[in-house]
């Protein structure tokens, strides 16, 4: 049972439970309709409720559940009710930051401001799943707004789903994905062509550098160290492992294990001698 403190439309209510005084934001269809401060409310099985408890990394929740229009609200909701269904418990709480991004979305799209995101590409192979699912805002916001958004929205809302899943900052994946296109463009520099990002070695590159920099962030250590082979056998492939290890480090404000430049140094040898066979 909740106290309604505020309407904010006919499904979406902010309310207290009345034996703890916590206040939370509760999304269920026709929660808010006819009510008024201070009614009494009982959520259905099929309700969404959100913690306002405190603010966290992700922002403020309650000064965000007040601001944002509480359309854009129910919208990251339905979007995380499909994300579920994909991948089961999330931490839903990246609601808030979810519909502040799909509000100002909405508003670029209603102004003709295209915005520019030069990951899109990479985070839709390297956040495959994630990317899937959230192509699902397409259908959402052109059923309730009429909006149609491209490639590049659906990336930013692909980061958010990442968040949810994995419970890490969106920053945090934007920093992995920025730091797997530095390292692809630095090799295809030095290859001297664009690598195909269809075959199967850059995959495992991108994967690579992935998990390399979700280790670096976790604080795990490969346990085999392969420098003094590869520093022999491929010296060009492990410079150029170096260098990007240490371009990370200095992107993420984070100190590499030095065995991550071997594993590292393996998979560039394997995508250079991919793209110089098919030259």
């Amino acid at each position: 049972m909740y106290n309604i403190k505020k309407v904010l439309n006919h499904n979406v209510v902010i309310g207290y439970d009345s034996e703890s005084w916590s206040d939370y934001l509760i999304m269920d269809k026709g929660i808010g309709f006819g009510r008024k401060t201070g009614d009494v409310v009982q959520p259905g099985g099929r309700a969404a409720i959100y913690s306002l408890k405190k603010a966290n990394d992700r922002g403020d929740a309650r000064e965000m559940a007040e601001t944002i229009p509480a359309v854009y609200l129910e919208i990251a909701s339905e979007v995380l009710d499909k994300v579920e269904e994909v991948f089961g418990k999330i931490d839903r709480n990246i609601l808030f930051p979810m519909a502040d991004h799909i509000e100002y979305a909405v508003k670029r799209v209603r102004n003709n401001e295209q915005i520019s995101n030069p990951l899109t590409e990479d985070i839709r192979i390297l956040f495959h799943m994630e990317y899937k699912t959230a192509g699902c805002i397409r259908e959402i916001l052109m059923q309730k707004m009429g909006i149609l958004i491209d490639d590049d929205e659906v990336g930013y809302i692909a980061l958010h789903i990442h968040s949810a899943i994995e419970d890490e900052k969106v920053s945090h994946a934007m920093q992995m994905a920025r730091a797997v296109r530095e390292c692809i463009s630095y090799v295809e520099q030095e290859v001297g062509k664009p690598i195909d990002v269809m075959s199967l070695s850059y995959n495992r590159l991108m994967n690579h550098i992935r998990y390399m920099v979700a280790r670096t962030m976790s604080g795990e250590t490969l346990k085999v160290n392969m420098n003094d082979y590869m520093r022999v056998k491929f010296p060009q492939a492990f410079e150029m492992a170096e260098t990007v290890c240490r371009h990370i480090e200095r992107n993420l404000k984070c100190k590499l294990s030095d065995a991550e430049v071997g594993y590292l140094a393996m998979h560039i040898e394997r995508v250079a001698s991919d793209e110089q066979e098919a030259k």
